[in-house]
């Protein structure tokens, strides 16, 4: 009460900051009348004039009112359009950082063009991010200016002249919950084909996963006979609530379950009530033992019980327990019984085993999660098919192995950054949108971003009616269809929102049997879904479309529309996220036009099964409802925002997660990229190659030797060959001279020995031809190294999580696997450099061509170091056969590129 007096009084936040931005609005109100007088040749000047004022001292707050006068007179000389003084304020919230919420109508996209114009004047870029190409390509014939990016192909180029994308120094995104909240889970990839040839274990799981689904199925319609029979009856214990509490854990959609709760809703309250206790007393795993998988709706994840495990695993005890890489690694190095060479092929064994092992127990996680259905993928929001596209991770494998068509070659990723990440590395970064407040704490604990909500130019009128619940889905739908058939007979435009495309098109069959004639926006293509959402204000127009299609489209109400009340917005199904309900809701009510909204819900929505609270539930038994009669009341209303909610802090969370996890790779991304950036500049190569030499040199003798034990019993064979495979010479040392030897003395003669045929080579070569030649040796370790990390990550996140079970954070142990992973693929890509520096020849008649490297550059492989040819001293090595360096890789696509 007293914080509501107290706001009352003083204003909210919001208000007070946006009080503080008025004498600017009115600086650049002023400046008007002389912005006017200027001639449109004077009127560009103005852009010169900022600059060189720039390059003297003055910040870009200094020049604001002046840089936004004069965006207002240019939009009013090419657009006819005026910016009101809420544009302005847009513009300011948007200019210092922040994203500014304002409602659908307002004119975000002409409010974007005053920080975009100020903060180019930096002459540094300034990017406008939307969030498809229709979009994009509106926005820059209308608005004159388009700005893209391509920072992971721009981190895979062999030559600075290829890279596209400027610094990242102002963004503006628009939509930006979409973009960063709706997108934060799915990551920006660019993939290509797997070049292995092992089986990614779908086709060998998949008979197990068949048989461990069949064997669910029986127990799942074991329990529910006895629960059914049960209730028959009249029993109606713990007991009853026990067995419905096992289906719900095993098979959460099963039919026959959905009908038992959806004809008494008490019980669905009993058996949540059930959960938690039995969850906070440690006592599920006993309830669970019965079942083969746990399937947790929640957090959308499908775990096997130990009983699964067992069926799964069939004589193979471990073949889905993933070993602890770096414990593992740690216990082979400290191994006082184990030579370099027994160590280097031990930790081979261990990783290929962690691989294989993560790779089937991955492969069997998604065929637990596939449903029956087609291998296609249709955006589940807005309808769009997309062909050409593949589920990653793996999940389109799965489902192509489930339906028994045949899987496709699997893509690798070859870069990949989430959009949280990349978003981060802005200096300064903006956004706007109509819906943003409701999700405000994440933008400011992730992107540091506040949000301010803008006012609108006109009063908003829309009325907003409490939702309406029923019983089931069937008596929603139908009440939906009489209302649309009421408000079409009126002429009064009806805008039908659903979740999915797949209730989109039940509610237009039931339409069509009605005989009301209405478009279906599926979404096909960008120009068609706005051409339909913007003819949604005409008279009589029914229009469905799922929640989130057609986005950045203005409704226009037509002629008389305003006298029948405007369009209505009829909901058909709450959204897990409040703010894309009242994304929703935001299309009518545009410019103070009139408009009004209602939400329809049923007990069987996902929302309410799911999330649904006690009270809802409470309320419904008090009430008693019958068939086809609903509730209206704002308790309902709040108790639907409250599981929204919830709904909502658990996908924070996840996407917290998901950033938390991103947050290593990021860290081992910019070195990565920063040392390619490096490498493309072509500075200080030479010193590169020389550090790697040292670094490379030093590393194995030191695990080859022990100064321990006298240098006469040190076994040099291993380091021997192994110095001979990355520099291509022999080394060897007579007993005398190991007599005197030490770790130190060996280490320099290496190096000098290494050194002498670097700057032989140096010498050999014109200096144009060897700075490529390094650039290139380099270039290519990096990427092909990287490549195999990224796969090597995505195994151990797959797996890690199962670390909790053991008492440990899966984080910590994610962070710390990482590392060593990373330090081991920095290793990696040294001793690949040099391998293919000191074992590559450049013809002398022939100069390396940048643009063309294959077809210009002679390349050969040679002992000592290329200089002549050493008599083969092994058995040759096939193309397809595995390469005899360890890598794992066949010979063609390693050592014998």
């Amino acid at each position: 009460m007293i914080g509501k007096i107290f706001k009352t009084i003083i204003g909210s936040k919001n208000e007070r900051e946006l009080k503080k931005l008025a004498p600017i609005v009115q600086k650049i109100n002023e400046l008007e009348p002389l912005f006017k007088g200027l001639s449109d040749k004077q009127l560009r000047a103005k852009t010169g004039e900022f600059k060189q004022r720039i390059a003297k001292g003055e910040s870009l707050d200094d020049i604001l009112p002046e840089a936004y006068a004069t965006v207002r007179e240019a939009s009013v000389r090419v657009l006819g359009m005026r910016h009101f003084d809420v544009q302005l304020v847009g513009g300011i919230v948007l200019h210092r950082g922040n994203i500014a919420e304002m409602k659908t109508g307002e004119g975000k996209t002409l409010a974007a063009t005053l920080p975009l114009y100020l903060n180019a004047l930096l002459e540094h870029g300034s990017h406008l991010v939307t969030v498809n190409d229709y979009l994009a390509k509106r926005d820059a014939e209308w608005m004159g200016g388009i700005y893209g990016f391509d920072y992971l192909r721009d981190n895979m180029k062999y030559s600075l002249e290829d890279c596209v994308q400027r610094d990242l120094h102002f963004a503006i995104v628009d939509e930006v919950d979409s973009i960063l909240i709706d997108e934060a889970r799915t990551p920006l990839i660019i993939s290509g084909p797997i070049e292995r040839s092992q089986d990614p274990y779908y086709a060998t799981v998949k008979p197990s996963i068949m048989k461990l689904k069949e064997h669910q199925d029986r127990v799942i319609r074991n329990i529910l006979n006895k629960a059914q029979t049960l209730l028959r009856e009249g029993t109606d214990d713990d007991k009853v609530i026990e067995l419905l509490l096992q289906v719900k854990r095993g098979s959460p959609k099963n039919p026959r379950f959905l009908d038992i709760i959806a004809e008494d809703p008490g019980l669905k309250k009993r058996i949540d009530r059930m959960e938690s206790l039995l969850r906070s007393q440690k006592s599920l795993s006993a309830l669970d033992e019965e079942l083969y998988c746990i399937i947790e709706e929640q957090d959308n994840s499908a775990n096997w019980t130990d009983k699964g495990l067992k069926l799964l695993s069939g004589d193979q005890y471990d073949a889905f327990i993933v070993p602890d890489l770096s414990q593992g690694l740690e216990e082979i190095d400290s191994d006082p019984h184990l030579n370099f060479k027994e160590k280097k092929k031990r930790k081979r064994e261990l990783e290929a085993k962690y691989s294989e092992t993560s790779e089937r127990m991955h492969a069997a996680q998604q065929l637990i999660k596939v449903k029956d259905g087609q291998v296609i993928i249709v955006d589940e929001f807005t309808g769009r098919l997309m062909p050409g596209r593949r589920w990653s991770d793996g999940l389109h494998q799965a489902i192509e192995a489930k339906e028994g068509v045949n899987v496709a070659e699997e893509n690798q990723t070859l870069a990949t950054i989430t959009f949280q990440n990349y978003f981060r590395m802005y200096e300064k970064l903006a956004g706007m949108t109509g819906t943003a407040d409701t999700e405000a704490p994440e933008f400011k604990k992730i992107y540091d971003l506040d949000v301010f909500v803008i006012p609108t130019n006109k009063k908003m009128i829309r009325k907003d009616f409490p939702d309406v619940i029923y019983k089931t889905e069937r008596e929603k739908f139908n009440a939906v269809s009489k209302e649309i058939n009421d408000l079409h007979k009126k002429g009064q435009p009806v805008l039908v929102g659903t979740i999915s495309i797949e209730k989109s098109e039940m509610l237009s069959k039931m339409l069509r049997k009605a005989g009301i004639k209405h478009q279906v926006l599926n979404a096909k293509n960008h120009e068609r879904e706005a051409e339909i959402i913007a003819n949604a204000g005409q008279n009589g127009t029914v229009t469905i479309s799922t929640n989130m299609a057609g986005r950045g489209t203005d409704i226009v109400l037509g002629t008389g529309v305003p006298e029948l009340g405007g369009l209505h917005i009829l909901g058909t199904e709450r959204h897990e996220s409040r703010r894309i309900d009242n994304q929703l809701r935001g299309r009518s009510g545009r410019q103070g036009d009139q408009g009004s909204s209602r939400f329809y819900l049923s007990l069987e929505d996902d929302l309410m099964r799911v999330f649904g609270s006690e009270r809802i539930a409470s309320v419904m038994d008090r009430l008693g409802m019958e068939e086809g009669q609903p509730i209206e009341h704002q308790i309902i209303s709040r108790a639907i925002e409250g599981a929204q909610k919830r709904v909502e802090a658990i996908n924070f969370n996840i996407r917290k997660n998901l950033l938390e996890y991103d947050d290593v790779m990021n860290q081992q991304r910019n070195v990565i990229y920063s040392q390619r950036r490096e490498i493309l500049k072509g500075k200080n190569l030479k010193e590169t190659i020389m550090d790697m030499i040292n670094q490379v040199v030093e590393a194995a003798v030191l695990d080859a030797t022990d100064p321990k034990i006298f240098p006469e019993e040190w076994d040099l064979s291993p380091l021997s060959d192994y110095i001979y495979n990355i520099f291509g010479f022999l080394f060897q040392f007579s007993h005398a001279e190991l007599k005197d030897l030490t770790q130190e003395i060996l280490i320099d003669t290496l190096k000098k020995q290494v050194i002498d045929l670097y700057e032989k080579k140096e010498q050999e070569a014109d200096p144009e031809s060897f700075l490529f030649l390094q650039k290139i040796a380099m270039l290519r370790a990096i990427d092909e190294l990287w490549m195999d990390h990224l796969l090597a990550m995505d195994q151990l996140k797959e797996g890690i999580g199962l670390r909790g079970y053991g008492q440990m954070d899966p984080l910590k142990e994610y962070q710390k696997e990482g590392y060593s992973l990373f330090v081991s693929m920095i290793d990696g890509i040294k001793e690949n450099t040099l391998k293919t520096l000191f074992r590559i020849r450049i013809a002398p008649q022939e100069q390396p061509s940048i643009a063309v490297p294959k077809k210009e550059m002679v390349l050969s492989h040679g002992g000592n170091g290329g200089s002549s040819p050493v008599k083969r001293k092994t058995p040759k090595v096939g193309r397809n056969d595995p390469c005899p360096c360890g890598s794992g890789k066949k010979y063609k696509y390693c050592c014998g590129r």
